[in-house]
C-alpha cells in the first residue's frame, strides 16, 4: 500500500520546496558573488605586483652592487693618480718623470672611462628606483582598494547569511508540521532528483514544466485525495490543489 497523507499536509510540501529553492538560490549567489570575485581579482593583482617588486628589487640591488664596484675602481685609480703625482713631485730622474707622466695619462684615461661607466650605472640605479617606487605606490593603492572590496564583500555575505538563517528557521517550522514519513519521502526525492515537491497547476507539473499526458492525468484523477503520488516527469511528490485542473 502506498504512502498516504492528508491533502493539507501534502500542501505543506509546496511551502517547504519554496524555502529549499530560495535556499539553493541563496547558496548559488553566495558562491558566485561579484564582490567575492573582485576580491579574488585584487588578490591576484597583488600577487603579480609583489612578484614584480621582488624582481625589481633584485635588479636594483644588482645595479647598486655594480655601481659600488665602479665607484671602488674609480677610487683606486684616483688613489694611484695621487700617489704618482706625489712621486712625480719628489723625483728628479728624467726617466722616472717620463714613466710617471705616461702612467698618469693612462690613469686619467681610465678614470674618464670609469666615470662614464659610473654615470651610466647611476642612471640605471635611478631608473630602477623609479620603477620600485611606482610598484610600491601601486601596492599601497591596491591595499586600499582591497580593504574596500573586502568590506563590500563581507557586507553582502553578512546580509545573505542573515537571510539564510531566517529562511532556515522558517523552513524548520514548516518541516516540523509535516508527517515524518511524508517528510522523509520529500527529502529522499529532493536529494535524488533536486526537487522534492511539484505543484500540479492546470495539468502542468511545476517541477518539470511539462503538461501531464492524458494517461497520467487519468491516473492522478483516479487517485484518492490522500494518496501520495509522484510526478511522472520529475519524480517529485505531485501536490494537487484546487488549481490542478482535475
Amino acid at each position: 500500500m502506498g504512502l498516504k497523507a492528508a491533502p493539507e499536509d501534502q500542501a505543506l510540501l509546496l511551502e517547504l520546496q519554496e524555502f529549499d529553492t530560495r535556499l539553493q538560490q541563496l547558496a548559488h549567489r553566495t558562491r558566485t558573488l561579484p564582490e567575492a570575485a573582485a576580491v579574488t581579482a585584487l588578490a591576484q593583482e597583488g600577487d603579480a605586483l609583489r612578484r614584480a617588486l621582488a624582481e625589481q628589487t633584485g635588479v636594483w640591488e644588482d645595479a647598486r652592487t655594480e655601481l659600488g664596484r665602479v665607484e671602488s675602481d674609480v677610487a683606486v685609480v684616483e688613489a694611484r693618480i695621487e700617489r704618482d703625482r706625489a712621486r712625480l713631485q719628489a723625483t728628479s730622474s728624467v726617466k722616472d718623470v717620463q714613466a710617471l707622466e705616461q702612467e698618469l695619462a693612462a690613469l686619467a684615461r681610465r678614470r674618464d672611462e670609469l666615470e662614464e661607466i659610473e654615470l651610466v650605472v647611476m642612471e640605471k640605479v635611478e631608473e630602477h628606483e623609479t620603477a620600485l617606487a611606482a610598484t610600491r605606490a601601486a601596492l599601497d593603492g591596491l591595499d586600499s582598494r582591497t580593504a574596500e572590496a573586502v568590506a563590500a564583500r563581507d557586507a553582502v555575505l553578512g546580509a545573505l547569511e542573515a537571510e539564510r538563517v531566517h529562511l532556515t528557521a522558517n523552513r524548520e517550522t514548516v518541516a516540523g508540521r509535516v508527517p515524518a514519513e511524508l517528510l522523509a519521502l520529500y527529502e529522499k526525492q529532493r536529494a535524488r532528483y533536486g526537487v522534492g515537491a511539484s505543484h500540479l497547476r492546470g495539468g502542468v507539473s511545476s517541477a518539470s514544466g511539462v503538461a501531464l499526458n492524458a494517461t497520467d492525468l487519468n491516473t492522478v484523477r483516479a487517485a484518492a485525495p490522500d494518496d501520495v503520488i509522484l510526478c511522472p516527469d520529475s519524480s517529485a511528490i505531485l501536490v494537487r490543489t484546487a488549481e490542478s485542473g482535475l
